[in-house]
């Protein structure tokens, strides 16, 4: 089975009304005002999944700084996912910031089905990823409602992109550190966070820690699956395309032209996926 970790998708309206819903969002403002910034409905997702031969995808949030706009979508996410349930797996997004609110509608997409929190853009939603005081409420519910959290990364180093930020190798060890036994999903390679565990120190932490791939062609060559997986280990990373800005079909393309092994690229591609969303291993039939 593959899985893609990593996709996005909006409400129509959003798509119709974009220019309106720049204003009043601040993620969306630093992500999406180039006009050719792609977006995709949950339909237009299923559709390039199936072209690509994706059996399920995680559908995340974009870390809104919006309330109203955070549930609505939210809400699309969850109603989607209830259409298309062997297909897409639903996380939702709050921002820690929100305090008790963002709890109440962790907890509330949770029972509706959210399998974790994310994607959270700690720079465009203006929260401090290693702020005890910010983070611990939302890090409790996660641990409560058995969730995964899903948090954007960024490199130190490196060309500027839109929604780049400030989420690096460090500001992460900081939140992993402090929540050793939550699981922590880094997207975009931790910022390159796994060439650090190198150090022994480093190493020793990152037990519950996952690396997603999510842009990985806009960031590296394909050889990062190769020297990743030496590094933390296939079971420590997560195929994701970050579908829409690029395709499921090129994005797995990288992964299964790498000299890995056969165990390692099911694994990167949908076992390990498997495994922390607690989902059957059995193909699913296309909706």
């Amino acid at each position: 089975m593959i899985i893609d970790f990593h996709t996005h998708i909006v409400p129509p309206f959003l798509k119709e009304r974009r220019e309106e819903y720049l204003a009043r969002d601040a993620t969306l403002a630093t992500l999406f005002a180039d006009p050719a910034s792609p977006m995709a409905t949950a339909e237009e997702l299923v559709a390039a999944m199936d072209a690509a031969g994706i059996d399920r995808a995680v559908v995340l949030g974009m870390g809104w700084t919006d309330r109203t706009l955070a549930r609505e979508v939210n809400d699309y996410l969850l109603e989607s996912a209830s259409r298309h349930p062997d297909r897409l797996v639903p996380f939702c997004s709050v921002n820690p910031a929100w305090g008790d609110e963002a709890v109440r509608e962790a907890e509330r997409c949770a029972r509706l089905g959210a399998r974790g929190i994310g994607e959270l853009h700690p720079n465009t939603q203006g929260f401090d990823l290693t702020s005890p005081e910010v983070m611990a409420p939302i890090m409790e519910t996660v641990r409560q409602q058995g969730m995964l959290l899903l948090t954007h990364a960024s490199e130190p180093v490196g060309h500027p992109y839109p929604g780049k930020g400030a989420t690096t190798p460090d500001v992460l060890m900081a939140l992993i550190q402090r929540y050793p036994d939550t699981p922590i999903v880094c997207a975009h390679w931790g910022g390159g966070l796994p060439f650090y565990n190198l150090m022994p120190e480093i190493r020793d932490t990152l037990q519950n820690s996952y690396f997603d791939s999510a842009a990985s062609s806009r960031l590296y060559q394909p050889e990062v699956f190769s020297i990743a997986t030496g590094l933390v280990g296939a079971e420590h990373i997560l195929f994701g395309s970050d579908f829409p800005l690029l395709s499921p079909e090129r994005a797995m393309r990288q992964v299964t032209a790498q000299p890995l092994t056969e165990a390692e690229k099911r694994a990167i591609l949908g076992g390990n996926a498997l495994r922390l969303l607690g989902l059957s291993g059995e193909t699913d039939s296309r909706d």
